[in-house]
């Protein structure tokens, strides 16, 4: 049965265990793991200016980390399948509410904020003669200077 292949030895357990499957999705796990923690540094720096974008990636930060972390310690420590079976379902069902769910109603409302400010800039600058400044009378200089 299944759950006898799942709630039995560890997964790493050469006679019994998926030691066909240990390996391949320990590696999977340490380069996931190296690529979110890459992507999270290298998009911070591009978008740090953009507080949702990198909330965003703290976001998948943290998932990635938890989840990639569960399943390398699953195998050092020779956990049932069950548990980081039981890990990666989670941590990628939060990758996609993260992504899907959570975060695209804040940065569309993020997009309308800036569509708007760029509006108002190009507004306010549409005319050259808003841009230039107007010289001051010399009376305003002579009150200055008092």
């Amino acid at each position: 049965m299944p759950w006898e292949y799942l709630l039995g030895p560890s997964f790493v357990d050469e006679a019994n265990g998926f030691p066909d499957l240990a390996l391949p999705l320990v590696v999977a796990a340490g380069v996931f793991l190296a690529l979110q923690v890459l992507l999270y540094n290298v998009q911070t720096r591009r978008l740090h200016r953009h507080f949702p974008l990198v909330n965003l990636q703290e976001w998948l930060l943290w998932t990635g980390l938890a989840t990639f972390s569960l399943v390398l310690i699953s195998w050092i420590f020779r956990f049932y399948f069950i548990f980081p079976l039981t890990a990666l379902l989670v941590g990628i069902g939060a990758y996609l509410w993260i992504r899907f769910r959570k975060f695209p109603p804040l940065i569309e409302a993020y997009n309308q904020q800036l569509r708007r400010a760029r509006f108002y800039s190009q507004q306010k600058h549409k005319h050259p003669e808003q841009t230039i400044r107007p010289k001051r009378s010399e009376r305003s200089r002579r009150q200055r200077r008092r």
